[in-house]
């Protein structure tokens, strides 16, 4: 099973969207996870996976360098703060915010309208 949501996660990663999130729901749902250890895993499989796919991006022209680097610095900013955060949070907490977060996005998309 850890192959198939391997798998799966990595194509949508390759096409730049969240396949991490889902392989967190993977591990924590199905494989039973802790959600700390399943949060450090998916942090070391985002590396290979970024990796691979970024060139391809960026070969057809789908990164705004001007644009990329101000967010990376910020990103790492956040990142700091937000991996000490959820390190000492309750992880029944950080479960429930988790959770919280996906219906947040999940009915964001639902409701988007179409653009173009």
């Amino acid at each position: 099973m850890a192959l198939i949501a391997g798998l799966l996660t990595g194509i949508l990663s390759g096409f730049g969207v969240g396949g991490g999130t889902l392989l967190l729901i993977y591990l924590t749902t199905w494989a039973g996870m802790d959600q700390h250890l399943a949060q450090g895993i998916n942090l070391l499989y985002f590396l290979p996976a970024a990796a691979t796919a970024l060139p391809s991006h960026i070969k057809n022209g789908y990164v705004d360098k001007s644009v990329a680097l101000p967010a990376i610095l910020a990103g790492l900013a956040g990142t700091a703060g937000a991996a000490w955060l959820a390190t000492s949070l309750d992880v029944d907490l950080l479960r429930r915010l988790f959770g919280g977060y996906l219906l947040v996005i999940g009915f964001r998309e639902l409701l988007r309208k179409k653009q173009g």
